[in-house]
């Protein structure tokens, strides 16, 4: 579904078609954000071909976390030459210990995805267009938002949904790390929330109130 002329928004409709919102940002970025489980990617594909994307036009992966739902697809360009985007601090949590503790839990392995972009704190510049990537912790340790101040787009993978957050009982994740990472995010001027999960929220002020709900209502309970 195209969200804006660069924006396009693939979200998660049934257990058996995806598993988590993705988002292809076109024009000259050409990214996708969160491939979501290797098995459906052919579907997912399948909704950006009707947009007129080809797998031809995905240049980089932004992963925001390393959680199979969202990452797992990015083992499919491995050796492809596309660029497989993740936060360092989180290429140690998919390479480790507790990330294949969840992935058994749900009858998923770890595959060896070629991480070859390395996000840290800061500008990311592609395609001439500069994002804001922002360590926010808690769903897992090395979770980011993609921030796109020209658009005010705001691309928050699992750390905050609309009127809900990501979970904090996997292991790796940590609740108060979680609050603090949506109070920082919640100090941007963002237009939209693009989340990992849920709908979308569109607009400024319900952008804004719907951290302030989460901020109220949610955080006593994390």
């Amino acid at each position: 579904m195209k969200f804006d002329d660069n924006i396009f928004v693939y979200e998660w409709a049934e257990y058996f078609d995806n598993n988590c919102n993705s988002f292809y940002i076109g024009g000259s970025v050409q990214a996708l954000v969160d491939p979501g489980l290797a098995k459906y990617f052919p579907r997912l594909l399948s909704e950006m071909e009707k947009d007129g994307i080809r797998r031809e036009d995905i240049r980089t992966i932004i992963n925001t976390h390393g959680h199979a739902d969202h990452i797992e697809g990015s083992s499919l360009f491995n050796g492809s030459g596309v660029q497989i985007a993740l936060h360092e601090k989180e290429v140690a949590f998919y390479n480790g210990p507790e990330n294949a503790m969840l992935s058994r839990m749900f009858g998923l392995s770890v595959p060896a995805i070629d991480i070859n972009l390395v996000l840290q704190e800061g500008e990311l510049v592609l395609g001439g267009e500069t994002f804001q990537v922002l360590l926010v912790p808690g769903h897992s340790p090395g979770s980011i938002a993609l921030y796109w101040p020209r658009t005010g787009a705001l691309f928050s993978g699992d750390v905050i949904f609309d009127q809900n957050v990501g979970r904090t009982d996997f292991p790796g994740g940590d609740g108060n790390l979680l609050k603090q990472s949506i109070t920082r995010l919640s100090a941007l001027n963002a237009e939209y929330l693009l989340p990992g999960h849920m709908g979308m929220v569109m607009g400024g002020e319900r952008v804004r109130n719907n951290f302030e709900m989460v901020t109220r209502y949610v955080f006593p309970y994390i």
